[in-house]
């Protein structure tokens, strides 16, 4: 029976020829048609999971299957339904934009018909006709970026991975990456796979998410499903005057060991719930000039952190 997942991983293990363990007992699923973010320190295993996935290493134990089929036994099948994005772009600098999706149309023996009709459907769709016809090294890094992901879609493959491709990226860039990747999963249903370090990146895209840590899967789910497993609340402080660390350290003062992180500016305390009318007393009783007070909901970076302090986990 075909189930409704694009990748599972069940105990899987990699220990590279100098004894060094990347892997242990590893385990992830990823449904057809989400974007899942993998997320994870550097070390925790994330390049050698991805290598692996994508059939350039082998895993030393374990069992894999993508879209149903065993990543061992069936590895061309599997390859035909993958396209890769790692960090850094690969296509001809002095190819115009045309020549380039062609020529990755080649590589797969796309008819020529079928591979110019491809190719016009994705340029309409990522905004990149006024770039068809001009040399790829007159480009910004941005539409580099969009064209290399426009490039792996020419062979319509059922699942993308994206290897932190907005690393290097101005924001303006980065924004309309993210767009590009919520066409993607809207109007072409592929399947996602994502690994990032930033943190707001996977909150603001994903279905779900895996935080790994030392080979080993930590916690997987959904951003509110995580939430509901940190279990925390927040209280954020807005202040209209410069001087945050001091008043930090007079709450620190007054409410005695209370957990308090600076945030842009921006005071958050956790786990106070039963003192946000003392607190609020406080600042207006002590003319702190107040922007707003409420409560917050934690953030992809407040799960993470807890992760890897070893506070929150999770079984499969």
């Amino acid at each position: 029976m075909k189930s409704n997942l694009a990748i599972k991983v069940n105990h899987v293990s990699k220990t590279y020829d100098n004894g060094v363990q990347a892997l242990c007992d590893f385990n992830l699923e990823v449904k057809e048609g989400e974007v899942f973010t993998l997320l994870g320190e550097n070390g925790a295993g994330k390049s050698t999971i991805i290598k692996i996935l994508t059939t350039l290493m082998d895993k030393t134990s374990g069992n894999i299957e993508i879209f149903d089929c065993d990543i061992k036994r069936d590895v061309n099948s599997i390859r035909k339904q993958m396209a890769c994005v790692f960090q850094y772009t690969s296509m001809d600098m002095f190819l115009s934009l045309e020549e380039n999706m062609l020529l990755q149309s080649d590589l797969y023996h796309m008819p020529k018909d079928e591979a110019i009709k491809r190719m016009k459907m994705l340029v309409d769709m990522f905004d990149l006709n006024s770039y068809c016809n001009r040399p790829v090294q007159t480009f910004s890094g941005g539409v580099k970026r969009k064209l290399d992901i426009a490039m792996t879609l020419m062979s319509n493959p059922k699942i993308l991975f994206l290897d932190e491709p907005t690393v290097g990226m101005d924001v303006h860039s980065r924004n309309a990456l993210w767009d590009m990747v919520k066409k993607i999963k809207k109007d072409l249903g592929t399947t996602i796979f994502l690994t990032t370090h930033y943190l707001h990146e996977a909150e603001s895209l994903s279905d779900t998410v895996c935080i790994m840590n030392k080979g080993k899967e930590v916690i997987q789910g959904s951003y509110e499903e995580l939430k509901e497993l940190l279990n925390t609340s927040v209280i954020e402080i807005k202040l209209n005057q410069a001087n945050v660390s001091d008043i930090v350290n007079r709450l620190k003062q007054e409410f005695g060991n209370i957990e308090i992180t600076i945030r842009d500016k921006k005071i958050m305390i956790k786990n106070q719930k039963e003192r946000f009318h003392s607190l609020m007393k406080y600042l207006i009783k002590n003319n702190v000039d107040l922007y707003s007070i409420g409560f917050v909901e934690p953030s992809l970076e407040d799960i993470f952190i807890q992760v890897m302090q070893g506070g929150l986990k999770w079984k499969l």
